[in-house]
C-alpha cells in the first residue's frame, strides 16, 4: 500500500522575533500597504518589485493623447526601469547554477526572488516580515510554477533560522534601512558559505553633506524608515566578514525614474520630490554594494 506525498506547505512561519515595537510597526505598515506603485506596476507580469528603478527613460510616453493609453503607457514604463534594476542586481549573484540556494531578504511581494530564478534556475528563499507579503508572493510563485524552487516565508531578516553557510548568494534591495546593519550583515555572513556572494542596492545619506538632510527625514517619514549613513556600510560590513568588491553610484541612474513617476498623476505618493530634491544636492546617494563572504 503506498501513500500520497503530503504537499509541502511553502509559506513557513517560525516565531517573528521583533528587537522592538518598531518592527511591529514596519510590519503593520506593510500588512496595510496597498499603494497602486507597487501594485499596479507589478499586474503587467506578475513581478512585483518594492524598489525604484534606473536607467533612461523613453519619454514619449508622455505625449499620448488618449488619458487611459498615457497611464498605461507611463506605467508600463515606470515598470521596464525597475525591472532593469532588479536585473542589475541579478547580474551581480553568479556565477550560480540550478543547485544554489539564495537568501532574498526583506523580499517584499518576491519579483528579486523570481528574478534570481528565471536568471539561474537557482532555489530562492525568500523573508519579509509582512506575514500578507508572505502569501501574496507564494501565490505568485505557484502561479508561475515555481514554487518547488522559491520560497517565501513569513520570519525576520535578522533571525531567519536558516541553515549556516548554506547560500551561495544573498541580498538586500531597498530593506537595509528597516534594520540596524550589525545585526544583518551577521546574520549574511552566518548564511552564506564562504566565497559567497552578497549584493545590495540601497539609498543612503552621503557623509560629505554632513547630517541627514531635511529631505532624507521627510523620505524616513514618508517610509517609517531609518536611512544609514554611506559610512556605516563599509564599517559593518568590514565587521562581518563582507570586503566589497564592487561599489556603483547609480544616483544618476536613478533620476529619470523619479522625474517620469513625478509626473504619473495616477501613482504620485508624494515623496517624488524629496528623492529628487536629495539626488540632486548630493544630500543622498543610491548606491550598489558588491561583497564577497571571507
Amino acid at each position: 500500500m503506498t501513500t500520497a506525498p503530503v504537499a509541502r506547505k511553502t509559506t513557513t512561519s517560525a516565531p517573528v522575533p521583533t528587537q522592538s515595537r518598531y518592527q511591529n510597526s514596519v510590519a503593520e505598515y506593510w500588512n496595510a500597504e496597498e499603494n497602486p506603485v507597487n501594485l499596479e506596476l507589478g499586474k503587467i507580469d506578475d513581478l512585483y518589485h518594492h524598489h525604484y528603478g534606473i536607467g533612461e527613460a523613453d519619454w514619449s510616453v508622455l505625449d499620448e493623447p488618449d488619458p487611459e493609453l498615457r497611464k498605461e503607457r507611463v506605467t508600463g514604463e515606470l515598470h521596464r526601469l525597475e525591472h532593469a534594476q532588479a536585473e542589475l542586481l541579478a547580474g551581480h549573484l553568479g556565477p550560480l547554477t540550478p543547485d544554489d540556494r539564495v537568501f532574498d531578504a526583506g523580499c517584499g511581494r518576491g519579483g528579486g526572488s523570481i528574478v534570481a530564478n528565471l536568471r539561474y534556475g537557482c532555489h530562492s528563499d525568500g523573508v519579509t516580515i509582512s506575514a500578507k507579503q508572505a502569501e501574496f508572493a507564494n501565490g505568485m510563485a505557484r502561479k508561475r510554477e515555481v514554487a518547488d524552487k522559491v520560497r517565501y516565508h513569513h520570519r525576520n531578516m535578522l533571525d531567519t533560522g536558516f541553515e549556516t553557510g548554506a547560500y551561495a548568494a544573498s541580498w538586500n534591495n531597498e530593506s537595509t534601512m528597516y534594520v540596524e546593519l550589525e545585526l544583518l550583515f551577521a546574520e549574511h555572513a552566518r548564511l552564506l558559505r564562504r566565497g559567497g556572494r552578497y549584493v545590495t542596492i540601497t539609498g543612503c545619506y552621503n557623509n560629505t553633506y554632513g547630517q541627514a538632510s531635511r529631505e532624507v527625514s521627510l523620505i524616513n517619514a514618508h517610509y517609517i524608515c531609518d536611512i544609514h549613513p554611506r559610512s556605516e556600510y563599509f564599517r559593518a560590513m568590514a565587521n562581518n566578514r563582507l570586503v566589497p568588491v564592487h561599489v556603483e553610484d547609480l544616483t544618476e541612474a536613478a533620476i529619470p525614474y523619479w522625474e517620469l513617476r513625478k509626473q504619473a498623476d495616477h501613482l504620485v505618493t508624494g515623496v517624488e520630490d524629496p528623492f529628487l530634491t536629495a539626488y540632486k544636492n548630493g544630500s543622498f546617494q543610491y548606491l550598489l554594494i558588491v561583497a564577497d563572504r571571507v
